[in-house]
C-alpha cells in the first residue's frame, strides 16, 4: 500500500501514510475544504440547517 498523499511506502504507525507529515497534510486537507462529497442537491444542507435553527428553543439570558 502507498502514501495516498505522496505515494510512498506506508508505515505502520501512521497507516495509511508514511509518516506524521503526510497524515497532517491529509487533515489540513479535510479542516481547509479540499475534500468535498458530491451532491445531487446542495440546497438540502441549507435547508436542514434553516429547520434547525427555527426547532431550537431560545437561549434564556436572565440570571442564572
Amino acid at each position: 500500500m502507498s502514501c495516498p498523499v505522496c505515494d510512498k511506502k506506508t508505515d505502520p504507525r501512521y497507516r495509511p501514510f508514511c509518516s506524521r507529515r503526510c497524515a497532517d497534510v491529509d487533515l489540513g486537507r479535510w479542516l481547509n475544504g479540499s475534500y468535498a462529497v458530491p451532491s445531487q442537491d446542495p440546497e438540502d444542507l441549507e435547508e436542514a440547517a434553516e429547520a434547525l435553527s427555527r426547532a431550537a428553543p431560545a437561549e434564556s439570558h436572565g440570571p442564572h
